[in-house]
Formats: structure tokens, sequence, C-alpha cells
């Protein structure tokens, strides 16, 4: 390997940056451990790193993959991808309570700011910005497919109050959730008499 090349690798493998993750492999000599260049446990020093392209050729080397980054499991992000999807699964269930950043980081035993930062570069907007979008998601299906009431309905999207919900609700959508149910199943109905 060129040493040019070798140095932009191990440049990322310093910083955790997922850039070659599942392009290339980090396999450290003096612990016979292969990670993904992002892998977060302490940085190898340089003389110690070889890099492979395939996992495969570095267990034939005789390297073992290592269990905090997992780099058998493939794809790339693999750590922060893994990160970013349990946090959207706690989002997911969780709708209905106030869920802060730092709760939510809490429960994914991170910092706030490990969480923002790692979330943002995974899913290209903050935890609070999903957040949102989830609870608009919920709202507009259930205004559109149920006959809940309005004040029910916020509090399902995490709202206590309707007066909050609405007002949310109209800034998200340029509707009320009133004139949104009525916009949508009016449309419904005029698709069902045109068939």
């Amino acid at each position: 390997m060129e040493q040019a090349l070798f140095e932009r690798i191990y440049a990322s493998v310093v910083n955790r940056e997922p850039t070659y993750d599942g392009i290339y492999y980090t396999a450290v000599r003096t612990t016979r451990i292969v990670c993904r260049p992002s892998c977060r446990a302490r940085t190898p020093k340089a003389e110690n790193v070889e890099f492979y392209t395939s996992l495969e050729k570095a267990v034939r080397a005789g390297f073992r993959p290592c269990k905090r980054c997992r780099p058998e499991e493939g794809g790339t992000l693999r750590p922060d991808a893994v990160l970013a999807a349990r946090a959207d699964a706690v989002m997911e269930a969780r709708l209905a309570e106030k869920l802060t950043l730092a709760k939510l980081a809490e429960e994914l035993a991170v910092s706030p700011f490990h969480l923002q930062r790692t979330y943002k570069r995974v899913a290209g907007c903050s935890p609070a910005a999903r957040l949102d979008q989830l609870r608009s998601d919920k709202a507009c299906g259930l205004l559109a497919r149920t006959d809940m009431p309005v004040a029910e309905i916020g509090r399902a999207a995490g709202f206590k109050g309707a007066s909050h919900f609405a007002a949310w609700f109209t800034r998200k959508n340029g509707l009320s959730p009133t004139e949104y149910r009525n916009q949508i199943k009016g449309g419904k109905a005029h698709e069902q008499n045109h068939e």
C-alpha cells in the first residue's frame, strides 16, 4: 500500500471517521484484532497497523474481529448506524412521552453531544427534527385513518394540550388537524364517487 493512502486511512482511524468503513479493515498487530477504521476503541499506533481490503484476508492472516465495532456485520457507518437505528426505535416507541435529547441519550447510554453529532451524521438531521417528523407522521396517519378526537391524537403524538397540538400541527402542515382530516377524508370520498 502506498504511503499517502496509508496515511489517509490512518487519519480516518485517528479521527474515528466512517469514510473507509467496509472498504478497508484495520488490523492491529499487537492485539491481533481487526476493526473498522471508525472503531471507538483506543487508537493503535501507526507502526502496529496493517490495512486489509477484506475482512476475510485479515482473518486468514490471523486477526480476529473486534467485539466492539463488529466488522463482520458489514455495512458502512455500522456502529454509528446502529446507534441511530436504536435512537429511532426509542423515539417511535415513546412518541407520546416528553422525550428530550438528554433522556434519549441516557436511554442509549451515550452523551447527548455524541448522540446529536452521530445521529446528524448518519440521518442527516437532528434527533429533535426526526422526532418532530415522527410525531407529524403519526398525527397525519391517525387523522386520515381514524375517527379519534383531535385531542386524543395530539396526546398519542406527544402533546399534553389540544391547543398546543393544533398550533404545532398547523405550523408544520399548513392546515389545522380538522382541516387536514376533512381534506383527506373529503378527497377519499371524492375519489370513491368517481370510481
